[in-house]
C-alpha cells in the first residue's frame, strides 16, 4: 500500500446513550510496530466490551486465540472481543508490523460480532482493495481533513464498516467472475430456457456434475437454489409485461415458463407481497423492472 496518511490513532469519547444501544465507534489508527514489547493481552485491559479488528499492511504480528497460534502476514486480519482469552503481539521473528485498526461497541455490535464469528471465524483474510479495508482508509482520510465531531456520524461509520464487512464476507466473495464454469453454464441455461418448462434434472445435466454436489455448489455461489433461482427469473420477466398491462395474467404466466397462471400468481404474490392484477392495477405501488432476494 502506498502510504498516504501518517501513522496515528484516534479514539471517540462522545456522549449519546444510543451508542450502547446501536453500534458507537472507539478508536481508530494506522500504526507502525517495531518494538517487541507491543503485545495486548484481551483479559488485562481497561477497555471494556469494545470489539476489535485489526488488518495487516504489512511485515507480520501474530495473535494466540486460547491455544491457538495464528501468524498475520499482509492480508490477513482478526477480529476479536474485549474482553476475551487472546494475545496479540509482535513476534521475535518479525521486525515490524504495520496495520489498521477498527475498534466499535454496542449492543447491536455485540450481536453482530459474534453471529459474524459464528460464520467466519476469528482469523480473516481480505485484500487491500476489499470494502472493509477501504472503508477504515476513508474514514482515516476524513479524520483527518474535516473530522468527525458527533456521535451521529461516529456510528453511522461504525455501522458501515459491520455492513461492509458482512457483505464482503457473505456476497463479496462470490462475485460471478469468481463462479466456477458448471455453475456459470447452469446459470446462463436458467436464463436462456426459463420460458420452457425445464427442471432440476435439465438444469443438473448442462452441468456436468452429480446432482447433490452441483446443488451444494449452486447454493454456495449463487445463494439460493436452482428451482428458486429460476422462480425469481421468471418472475423478474414477467415484470414488465405487468407493468406495461396490455396483456392477461394467463398470458404473462405462460409467457415466462409457469403453466398455471394460479400457481404464478401464488408464486407472486408470496415474493413481491401483493398479486399480479394488485400490481399492475394499484397506483400506489412503484413499479420496478427487477427485483431483488436474499
Amino acid at each position: 500500500m502506498e502510504k498516504i496518511f501518517s501513522h496515528n490513532a484516534y479514539g471517540f469519547m462522545f456522549k449519546g446513550e444510543h451508542q450502547n444501544k446501536v453500534i458507537g465507534l472507539n478508536s481508530i489508527g494506522y500504526e507502525l510496530r517495531q518494538n517487541h514489547n507491543y503485545q495486548w493481552n484481551g483479559l488485562n485491559r481497561r477497555e471494556k466490551d469494545i470489539f476489535i479488528f485489526q488488518y495487516t499492511l504489512k511485515g507480520q504480528g501474530a495473535i494466540k486465540i486460547k491455544n491457538n497460534k495464528t501468524t498475520l502476514e499482509a492480508g490477513d486480519a482478526f477480529f476479536v472481543h474485549v474482553p476475551s482469552e487472546h494475545i496479540y503481539y509482535l513476534p521475535q521473528r518479525s521486525n515490524e508490523w504495520e496495520f489498521l485498526y477498527f475498534t466499535v461497541y454496542g449492543e447491536e455490535a455485540s450481536r453482530l460480532f459474534y453471529k459474524f464469528i459464528e460464520n467466519h471465524g476469528h482469523i480473516l483474510k481480505l485484500p487491500i482493495y476489499s470494502e472493509p479495508i477501504k472503508h477504515i482508509l476513508e474514514t482515516i482520510e476524513r479524520i483527518e481533513t474535516t473530522g468527525i465531531n458527533n456521535s451521529y456520524i461516529a456510528s453511522a461509520s461504525a455501522y458501515t464498516f459491520f455492513m461492509k464487512c458482512l457483505e464482503h464476507f457473505e456476497y463479496g466473495l462470490q462475485e460471478p467472475n469468481n463462479y466456477p464454469f458448471s455453475i456459470i453454464k447452469a446459470i446462463q441455461f436458467i436464463e436462456t430456457h426459463y420460458k420452457e418448462d425445464i427442471t432440476l434434472d435439465d438444469i443438473v445435466e448442462v452441468s456436468n456434475l452429480s446432482k447433490y454436489h452441483f446443488t451444494r455448489q449452486f447454493k454456495k455461489y449463487a445463494q439460493d437454489t436452482p428451482i428458486s433461482y429460476l422462480t425469481n427469473v421468471r418472475i423478474n420477466n414477467a415484470l414488465p409485461y405487468l407493468s406495461a398491462n396490455v396483456k392477461s395474467v394467463d398470458w404473462i404466466a405462460q409467457e415466462v415458463g409457469f403453466r398455471s397462471s394460479n400457481y404464478f400468481s401464488k408464486v407472486f404474490k408470496k415474493i413481491v407481497g401483493v398479486s399480479p392484477n394488485i400490481y399492475r392495477k394499484d397506483t400506489t405501488i412503484m413499479a420496478v423492472n427487477k427485483i431483488f432476494t436474499d
